[in-house]
């Protein structure tokens, strides 16, 4: 298992950052919310401030939200449309949707000074039924390579189904604490008691392909729940209802601190069943916190030395684990750009 003190400390968070979210495929929002030119996203992945924008020519491009000045951000988080032009907040700076910076606002003549060597960072920008991904590590492999078995094993059955909802959770535990709770079942008849009422827990199963680790159980015919759910690394999951289903983004905001963003995609015809799907996901996310905030706890009590993982239950966390050791071992990339 990894070593205790990987669960805590500025240090840790800025290395799972640089080694591990940074040069990961990282989902940012949904394609609708930039349907216009100007239309923009601003998002934080792997702790840098990025936003993608809506070109004129219709496609996406991705940039750090950072002036290359004096590193005000160029458009506040969120989604918006900032028209023609970026327009750094904090001198005005204009950038132009492409990156170039069109204009250093009122700067003054300098000698040498050339504005062609000062536009924006670029990042990686990609879709996948209509979520959009960035990626910090230009030379990382292609989003569909990560989603590929995704689409290899439910094909169609992912419906199209707009955002409706989206809600946002706190939970006081290191993030790798979160995602290897998510990553097991063991837990489920003592954390999650209910689930029996809507999955046959018994016949949970867990399986690894490629970046992405598959839950499923067959579903009850009164189940809000679909019985299937997905885990795609390092910090994404989606978790099918009934009627639609829910991206989940895992993202650390402190080294003791996760934030839970859920996406709710839902079918128009059906959005009556919304509030039972809340109920549910609010129960599990309940009780998900205090049993991951309680770990918490006692590996900062210094009693806890590393336990064994069970080779019938807990395959998935192993894995994930193993990841994270490789990507410790590894130099932070230094390909990453200056400004992440």
């Amino acid at each position: 298992m990894l070593p205790v003190d990987r669960y805590s400390g500025e240090d840790v968070l800025r290395a799972d950052r640089l080694q591990i979210l940074r040069p990961s495929w990282q989902f940012v929002g949904h394609e609708a919310s930039l349907s216009a030119a100007g239309d923009y996203l601003a998002d934080l992945a792997g702790g840098a401030p990025v936003v993608v924008v809506r070109q004129a020519s219709g496609e996406l491009a991705g940039f750090h939200n950072v002036c290359r000045h004096r590193a005000g951000a160029l458009v506040a988080d969120g989604a918006g449309n900032c028209g023609e032009a970026f327009t750094c907040r904090y001198h005005g700076w204009r950038y132009a949707l492409d990156g170039r910076l069109r204009s250093a606002t009122d700067f003054g003549a300098l000698p040498g000074f050339d504005p062609r060597q000062y536009g924006l960072f670029p990042l990686r920008v990609d879709t996948w039924r209509g979520l959009v991904f960035v990626n910090l590590d230009p030379a990382a492999a292609p989003l569909e390579a990560l989603t590929g078995p995704i689409d290899a094993a439910w094909g169609a059955e992912l419906p199209d189904h707009p955002l409706t909802e989206r809600r946002v959770h706190r939970i006081g535990c290191n993030w790798k604490t979160y995602v290897e709770n998510y990553l097991e079942g063991y837990h489920l008849p003592m954390v999650h008691p209910e689930f029996d009422e809507d999955i046959v827990v018994s016949d949970y199963r867990v399986e690894i392909e490629g970046a992405v680790v598959f839950h499923a159980a067959p579903a009850r015919d009164a189940s809000v729940n679909a019985g299937r759910w997905a885990w795609l690394w390092p910090n994404l999951a989606i978790n099918t209802y009934r009627h639609g289903f829910m991206v989940e983004r895992m993202t650390p905001v402190g080294p003791q601190e996760t934030q839970l963003d859920y996406f709710y995609f839902f079918d128009p015809a059906r959005t009556a069943e919304l509030a039972e799907t809340f109920v549910v996901s609010d129960r599990v996310t309940a009780q998900d916190k205090q049993i991951c905030e309680e770990v918490r706890r006692n590996l900062d009590a210094g009693v806890y030395r590393g336990g064994v993982l069970s080779p019938k239950h807990e395959q998935a966390l192993a894995w994930f684990q193993g990841r994270v050791a490789e990507a410790y071992a590894r130099p932070a990339a230094a390909r990453l750009s200056a400004a992440s």
